[in-house]
């Protein structure tokens, strides 16, 4: 694992840990362009009452503000789950290079989360979606990540 993906992973971890401190669940996504970061997201399921306001939807509708466009073509996505069918779905729509993520769905699902037991690499498989796929990043982390929003008292859905 290289020192820049370890690096945009960190700072999704931070990004999942404001999402704790702020009362939300424990995810968090940065979108890089050319090692810079465009966008980051936490999840605002939450506060906003949306239950499509997971981090990486967050995370993309910045990129697009930011950027101005739609095609994120040329920019990955580091996040600290494995993302969920909705969020595979827009990060294939968003044209992003690659994900890579942490935790596993199974991860989430011990949690007490409610996820759909699809892995993203079966989806964008069957999908043909071009979306390159890195998971395990510092997957010891970001479970922890489950533990520290544990702690805080936080709640599934």
């Amino acid at each position: 694992m290289t020192d820049a993906i370890r690096r945009f992973m960190s700072l999704a971890i931070e990004e999942a840990r404001s999402g704790i401190a702020a009362g939300q669940s424990p995810f968090g996504a940065v979108i890089v362009r050319a090692g810079e970061v465009v966008a980051r997201g936490h999840n605002h399921v939450w506060a906003w009452t949306d239950p499509s306001a997971h981090a990486e939807v967050v995370c993309i509708r910045e990129a697009g503000r930011v950027l101005q466009k739609i095609d994120f073509a040329g920019c990955e996505m580091y996040t600290t789950c494995e993302p969920c069918p909705m969020c595979a779905s827009a990060i294939h729509w968003a044209n992003l290079d690659a994900v890579a993520f942490g935790a596993r769905i199974a991860d989430a699902e011990a949690a007490g989360f409610r996820e759909l037991r699809l892995p993203i690499e079966r989806l964008y498989e069957g999908g043909g979606s071009h979306v390159r796929v890195i998971p395990g990043v510092m997957r010891e982390d970001c479970v922890r990540l489950f533990q520290e929003w544990d702690r805080s008292g936080g709640r599934a859905y």
